[in-house]
């Protein structure tokens, strides 16, 4: 299978009352190791204003009425680490580029220069990530339990979270809900 990094996974409606109901997750790596991605549309009830209290970055004033954006659940594993999903700038410590318009950093030095204003053009804040070993996701796809899409930065960094699963459906053209989530044969 060539590699999902830089696409969505869009939960089917089969993953219904589970920790991915309705998730979309940006794949960050996929290689024949297995696959890390972040999901991308479920805030924690918590925004970057506070995140940034609680680990004593304290955003100036002027900052702290321009930051509204909420921290959202990156995925199951990890959850008490943190990661910046954000569009190009260089200079930080633990930086991957995933495509030309997004960047996965996991240091602190970002979110230092986020509480001063010096922020990437575009960024989201979750913890932790997604992740699956040696040809597990291959087997989730096989088994409908994930549609696949090429991201973009605009359904990335412009689409409102509650609004991003709904969105992302639409791009395949047809009903989502419409689908069977049986596997069948003719």
């Amino acid at each position: 299978m060539d590699s999902l990094k830089d696409h969505f996974l869009i939960a089917m409606p089969s993953l219904d009352d589970t920790f991915f109901e309705r998730s979309v997750i940006y794949i960050c790596e996929h290689d024949d190791k297995g696959a890390m991605g972040i999901m991308v549309n479920r805030p924690i009830g918590v925004d970057v204003e506070e995140l940034l209290d609680q680990m004593e970055l304290h955003p100036s004033a002027e900052q702290m009425f321009s930051i509204n954006e909420e921290v959202l659940v990156g995925g199951p594993v990890s959850p008490d680490r943190g990661f910046v999903l954000h569009t190009p700038q260089q200079n930080w410590i633990n930086s991957v580029e995933i495509s030309e318009y997004s960047m996965l950093t996991s240091s602190r030095d970002i979110l230092s220069s986020i509480a001063i204003g010096k922020s990437p053009d575009n960024f989201i804040i979750a913890l932790g990530y997604a992740g699956w070993g040696k040809d597990q996701l291959e087997q989730e796809l096989a088994d409908n339990t994930w549609l696949t899409i090429k991201a973009s930065p605009e359904l990335l960094f412009n689409v409102d979270h509650e609004q991003l699963w709904q969105n992302a459906t639409q791009t395949l053209g047809f009903n989502f809900w419409q689908m069977s989530t049986q596997v069948g044969h003719a």
